[in-house]
């Protein structure tokens, strides 16, 4: 059975269509207004083996929130869309990418509860620079609003943050496309069935 989706989302803010294939190679089509975001959601799907195409138009004159919000949306519900009842997948999934001294962890389960953390290790406020309008600030927003529209929780840590975004980011991005693969890999022994002693993840 194929797993796939397609969306699009329509508000006076933000217009999104998106295609994904859980069992792709890693082949993307990405185009928002938020370049470095591009860049990361290409290594996201691309670590993830995700085949993933997304148009975005969003008002971005204005400031990035609406349409980084809305796109973390969209990718979580594809990502139910496709997985439909979840049947035999892993459910859990964990991964580490290290960039130069930075080493981001993150830590997936697609429960049915929405929750989101990132924390840093060892300052818990660490003095990571802004770059293309981007903070970490955003990336907090980016991974609340994708865990909502999965239905999963998600543990971000970076250890040994640098002071450049870029960095830090795209450790997060990576591993939590390596995580996410883990996470729905279909586990033969399950038999088809639902992750989850009460028979069902809503």
């Amino acid at each position: 059975m194929e797993r796939k989706a397609t969306l699009e989302r329509n508000t006076k803010e933000t217009q999104i269509t998106a295609e994904l294939n859980v069992d792709g190679t890693g082949v993307t089509k990405i185009n928002t207004p938020i370049k470095i975001l591009d860049h990361m959601l290409d290594l996201f799907a691309f670590h993830g083996r995700f085949d993933l195409n997304i148009e975005v138009k969003g008002d971005t004159e204005i400031d990035i929130h609406h349409t980084n919000e809305d796109i973390g949306i969209v990718l979580g519900k594809l990502f139910k869309k496709a997985l439909d009842e979840l049947g035999g997948i892993n459910r859990y999934g964990f991964a580490f990418a290290p960039m130069e001294s930075t080493l981001g962890r993150t830590v997936v389960d697609i429960c049915g509860r929405p929750h989101h953390a990132i924390n840093f290790y060892p300052d818990d406020n660490p003095n990571i620079k802004d770059q293309d309008n981007y903070s970490i600030k955003y990336l907090n927003h980016f991974l609340e609003s994708f865990a909502k529209g999965l239905g999963a929780t998600v543990h971000v840590r970076i250890e040994y943050a640098d002071e450049d975004l870029h960095t830090d980011i795209e450790t997060v991005f990576k591993s939590l496309g390596m995580a996410l693969d883990q996470a729905t890999q279909i586990d033969p022994r399950r038999g088809g069935t639902v992750p989850s002693t009460k028979g069902i993840i809503d």
